[in-house]
């Protein structure tokens, strides 16, 4: 029997004993095309060598310091990349372990320099539903997952909540969610004065499922937030490093003059350490650091242990100059291009178009979203467990997804994350369509000899878990 406490009980993971490139192996020497890089982390893929030299060389040197008393050269010099990537003014970099933690503080931020600089009236935060932020309190309170918030619900803070931009099931093209103007709706319902941050991935995560907003988006929010003294944080911990082809989703957007959009903060995680040790970023304007230098607590009033660890950022500098050398970026948008044509043709295959509904995506970040039926775009029930028996069956078909449900009205919705290694090949996205091919079909079919025999199978040996990042 394991003492593990595992994210999913009941059910005993298999054990992965190697992974190489695109590619997990468990005890059993079973092999697994890694279809979304863990929880869209594996950013570089598995098993490259010289990151694991940075982590031994730097573990060799010094792993650790106390953040408040001591600074380390990879702590230095990964802040330093980062602010040549970021937006100008956006220049400094505080490091910590997760992409939770980085919205907390990124958050922690927005309200402490409305405090220094005389607004302490601004505790409103402004986030989008469907969206996820992450699973520290703030955070979770900030994201919109009515399944993650409903134990915790006494402990979580009033964050006030617009609709995300979700093309497939917009009202249209003038919908205020599609066009920003619900920001500014939200905004003059909590009174400007009241409002500290507005927080949005730049290109949805799992919550919408990669959905792109309009060209003029983010033009508009930029627009909304410096109109009332808002603060605008992209949450770039699942859209950053390259992952949609640019560095960062929001390099996708622009102002009508072609100016790019410069938020306030920036997050980063998951593809910045590629998953070889734990690490994330927040971004914010110099601005906004200066001020709380010349405040009264002389720095963010946030800690935590392992923030500016000098092993993590080692792993992350080395990851991001595998990302330079190779040109992953550019790789991504040219790959990407062709892991996105592929998956769409899934929705004219004979087998599966009766349940893809959409495929979209931009890049290296892509998702399917099923539906009962494709004319009216109506959601499976919630109790058919869809997506749980897609991910269980690409398992066992060696193909790992990431599932995401609820998202078409907060209860019913079933779609999978598709976001590889920047590294993977043509030939490897053709394995991973076929893949998912066989494996939606084998799903419909199941269903259909279990309507043919009076019930339907909503169950599977294996229940895949909700997301929870």
């Amino acid at each position: 029997m394991s003492h593990v406490f595992y994210r999913k009980l009941g059910v005993t993971p298999p054990t992965i004993v190697r992974a190489e490139g695109v590619y997990l192996y468990d005890s059993a020497g079973k092999q697994y095309l890694d279809g979304s890089g863990g929880a869209m982390v594996a950013s570089i893929g598995h098993g490259v060598r010289e990151i694991a030299d940075a982590i031994a060389k730097q573990a060799s040197t010094v792993a650790y310091v106390n953040g408040t008393a001591f600074t380390t050269p990879p702590v230095e010099e990964l802040a330093d990349a980062l602010a040549a990537k970021a937006p100008a003014g956006v220049d400094r970099a505080y490091f910590l372990c997760s992409g939770s933690e980085a919205v907390e503080a990124a958050l922690k931020l927005a309200r402490q320099y409305h405090v220094e600089r005389g607004d302490p009236d601004r505790t409103v935060v402004i986030a989008r539903t469907p969206g996820y932020h992450g699973n520290t309190l703030l955070a979770l309170s900030a994201s919109a997952r009515p399944h993650y918030r409903a134990v915790y619900a006494p402990w979580l803070v009033d964050v006030m909540m617009i609709d995300a931009p979700y093309p497939y099931r917009a009202e249209g093209d003038d919908d205020p969610a599609m066009t920003g103007d619900a920001l500014e709706t939200a905004i003059l319902e909590a009174g400007p004065e009241n409002v500290a941050a507005f927080i949005a991935e730049p290109i949805g995560g799992s919550s919408t499922g990669a959905s792109v907003p309009a060209p003029g988006y983010y033009a508009r929010i930029r627009e909304i937030c410096d109109r009332y003294g808002v603060l605008f944080v992209a949450d770039e911990v699942l859209t950053g490093v390259g992952r949609t082809g640019k560095f960062f989703a929001l390099e996708h957007f622009s102002d009508a003059a072609g100016k790019p959009i410069v938020p306030d903060i920036i997050t980063l995680g998951k593809g910045l350490n590629g998953g070889y040790a734990p690490l994330s970023a927040m971004l914010a304007k110099r601005s906004l650091v200066d001020t709380l230098a010349r405040g009264k607590f002389g720095g963010l009033v946030h800690a935590q242990t392992y923030s500016h660890h000098a092993l993590s950022s080692a792993a992350a500098l080395a990851v991001l100059r595998y990302i330079e050398r190779h040109e992953l970026v550019r790789r991504a948008h040219e790959v990407g291009g062709y892991l996105q044509s592929s998956l769409r043709a899934l929705q004219d295959d004979a087998a599966s178009a009766g349940v893809v509904g959409d495929v979209r995506g931009i890049g290296m970040l892509a998702a399917v979203e099923f539906v009962a039926d494709r004319a009216t775009k109506r959601p499976f029930a919630r109790e058919r467990k869809f997506v749980e028996r897609i991910i269980a069956r690409a398992r066992d078909n060696g193909l790992v997804l990431w599932p995401n449900v609820g998202h078409a009205d907060g209860i019913n919705g079933d779609l999978v994350m598709i976001a590889p290694p920047l590294t993977i090949a043509e030939a490897q996205i053709d394995e991973l369509v076929e893949k998912l091919r066989t494996t939606i079909a084998e799903v419909v079919r199941a269903d259909t000899a279990s309507t043919n025999n009076g019930r339907m199978n909503s169950t599977a040996p294996y229940t895949a878990t909700v997301p929870v990042d």
